[in-house]
């Protein structure tokens, strides 16, 4: 490429980019008036063994919400998501980066485009558990960082309450009586609507729900790393959450974008591999996962349906799944993640053919 070449290529891409901040500024500007069809289309699915429903296609706020990121894109996907009945929306107290950033400006769009009773058809959850602050009380499972951070969270988002809140993970340090006594604390002072727990194993899934049951409370949800990639859920966390009745909505369900048409060809600069503050690395993305990419894009493919559509419904074909959190970072790629529940249904040559190829050691 000459550098005549050069130069026209990096003006185009910068007048692209230039060109998308003002398009999403000014969309942003709008007065945001939700779509009446939005409950017209999407698939609710009853969470366990409780009274509450969830999309089948959640939003999470990991990524592509946080300080680092393009404020108005975020509310672009939050309105478009709740426009196409995307109700549950997930954030943590750390999501970002910086921790905390992802709640504030998910609070802003709250206040912006969501006011008077359409707080009410919003199911808004958070977590607690990770690195959040400095010192003894900023991490894990006690009765004081789990109560303090929540109390953050809900300054944060400008919120009395949120709908469902998790230990985000379980702490080898504290009494579970304590972490469980915690989120018995916070239902009954109507911080929370539920409680919930995530990344926690079969067994301590088990005791949990055993010592909340103890103290009158229905643990309503599990939120389990769960993908074509990460199965461990299979080996006894779906089954005990079958027995007491609780919903299962996974996280990563692409495999943090593995799952994805996005490495068909490589590694995308703005892909969150190519992102010095993604979680998914470089060195993550072996030949053996790249072979078994574009087989399952195959399969995809005779299915009319995208890679993440597949990964995406290959998860929903099991009923114990209430809802499958996808992350966005652009309008285009939700709606293909939503369009994933247009085909949900699966021949047995099929499931067959997928379970080769995920087997398969080359």
């Amino acid at each position: 490429m000459n550098c005549y070449s050069l130069t026209v290529t990096l003006l185009s891409s910068a007048t692209s980019a230039i060109l998308f901040l003002y398009t999403i500024t000014k969309i942003s500007a709008m007065e945001y008036l939700p779509s009446t069809s939005r409950y017209e289309s999407i698939k609710y699915n009853r969470c366990g063994n409780s009274g509450l429903l969830l999309p089948a296609i959640s939003l999470g706020l990991w990524h592509n919400f946080g300080s680092v990121d393009v404020f108005e894109n975020g509310q672009a996907i939050i309105r478009r998501a709740f426009d196409r009945g995307i109700t549950h929306f997930d954030l943590a107290n750390n999501y970002g980066p910086l921790p905390g950033s992802a709640e504030e400006n998910f609070g802003k769009i709250l206040k912006k485009d969501f006011g008077g009773h359409l707080r009410d058809e919003l199911i808004i959850s958070t977590k607690a558990g990770y690195l959040m602050w400095p010192g003894p009380y900023g991490e894990w499972g006690s009765r004081k960082y789990l109560i303090a951070s929540l109390d953050q969270s809900l300054k944060r988002m400008k919120l009395d309450y949120v709908d469902i809140f998790y230990s985000h993970r379980p702490d080898p340090n504290t009494p579970f009586e304590e972490t469980m006594g915690a989120l018995e604390s916070i239902l009954r002072q109507g911080k929370a609507l539920y409680v919930g727990l995530s990344n926690y194993t079969a067994e301590q899934t088990e005791t949990a729900i055993k010592i909340l049951q103890e103290l009158g409370v229905r643990c309503l949800i599990h939120q389990p790393k769960y993908s074509m990639f990460e199965r461990w859920v299979e080996q006894g966390l779906l089954d005990v959450l079958e027995k007491y009745g609780v919903g299962c909505v996974p996280f990563s369900p692409l495999a943090q974008g593995l799952l994805t048409d996005r490495y068909l060809q490589g590694i995308p600069q703005d892909s969150r591999a190519g992102k010095p503050h993604g979680f998914l690395k470089s060195e993550e993305i072996t030949k053996e996962k790249l072979d078994k990419i574009k087989k399952l894009n195959e399969i995809a493919a005779k299915r009319k349906q995208s890679l993440a559509q597949l990964a995406l419904s290959w998860l929903l074909k099991d009923k114990r799944i209430t809802s499958v959190l996808v992350g966005a970072s652009s309008v285009q790629q939700l709606e293909n993640n939503i369009d994933a529940l247009n085909r949900t249904e699966y021949t047995k040559a099929e499931l067959d053919l997928i379970e080769t190829v995920l087997e398969s050691k080359h």
